[in-house]
């Protein structure tokens, strides 16, 4: 009977040890919670998301000056005001969820890593918790939870699950200290416009199979030779899809296409999936991507399974 109990206590005695000496638990990080982008014309911005996307416009919390243009009841695309110093760039931040034990857990966590974090999280007026950092090359990620989802379905959406976010980077290794070997994030897919050419690093989520991509670029760090328009390539959002002819038939017939920046067809990527893409007012690029590949892809296998929808 006796050994019945050991376990549990030699586990309870190892946790009481290891928060003594400050370890912690790297929380679960489910996910894509949203990305942050800029615009310099919010009534453009606004047609673009709510007719062309058909997400559904909601207050933004986090920050009044905001808006959230809904994709689903769990993710979302945050504008924000274009700021006066933003020059060429539309990012502000990428946002992942943390599940279990929670956000405050992560900012311990990182903490204890030795990572510059806030002296606490910020809890918003929709009870969604949330802090932020920069990664090594001083992205703004933040790492959020809401207590509570709101119940949304935005009935005219061309897709319901954010798959991907990507963001220009300079420095494959040193960004992998953070996000591999710090978060765990999973190796996923690589590739590049040629076969023997790295552009392109996917990492998915370590608790679930969103990913982050690396837009690789030889352009020194600080330069502002890319312009606006190359830059929203790279800082970019991958809308999931079942099937992305079928969601370019649907914005196609529908007019929402009109006046949009946007392909003439879709293609097929260098993944081996469909694909087709768009810009909002501010070039920022939407990728509408199939969930799953129809064509073997290049320069490297799968590593890890496909989102779902």
């Amino acid at each position: 009977m006796r050994l019945k109990f050991l376990v549990p206590l030699l586990t309870l005695g190892c946790a009481l040890a290891c928060h003594a000496q400050g370890w912690t638990v790297r929380p679960k990080i489910t996910g894509i919670s949203h990305i942050a982008i800029y615009s310099s014309d919010p009534s453009a911005t606004e047609h673009f998301y709510t007719v062309t996307l058909g997400a559904v416009k909601a207050p933004d919390p986090e920050n009044p000056q905001g808006v959230r243009y809904m994709i689903g009841d769990k993710q979302w695309v945050e504008v924000l005001p274009l700021p006066p110093n933003a020059g060429k760039n539309r990012l502000d931040h990428v946002a992942f969820t943390i599940g279990w034990p929670g956000v405050e857990s992560m900012r311990k966590f990182l903490k204890a890593k030795g990572w510059n974090v806030p002296d606490r999280v910020t809890k918003n007026p929709d009870n969604t918790i949330q802090f932020d950092v920069l990664d090594p090359e001083g992205n703004k990620v933040e790492f959020t939870a809401p207590l509570v989802f709101a119940q949304v379905n935005p009935p005219n959406v061309i897709g319901h699950h954010i798959i991907h976010v990507g963001f220009v980077v300079h420095d494959r290794a040193k960004e992998d200290t953070f996000y591999r070997a710090m978060l765990g994030f999973v190796p996923y897919w690589f590739g590049g416009m040629k076969d023997d050419k790295i552009d392109w690093v996917s990492q998915q989520v370590p608790d679930g199979h969103d990913w982050l991509e690396y837009m690789l670029t030889t352009e020194p760090a600080g330069s502002d030779a890319m312009s606006q328009h190359q830059r929203g390539v790279m800082n970019h959002f991958s809308i999931g899809e079942t099937s992305v002819d079928e969601a370019f038939a649907t914005l196609q017939k529908g007019g929402r296409l009109e006046g949009v920046q946007a392909d003439k067809a879709t293609k097929i990527g260098k993944d081996g999936k469909g694909q087709f893409n768009m810009y909002d007012p501010d070039e920022t690029r939407v990728e509408l991507m199939n969930f799953h590949a129809t064509e073997k892809p290049c320069c490297s296998p799968f590593t890890a399974p496909d989102p779902a929808q």
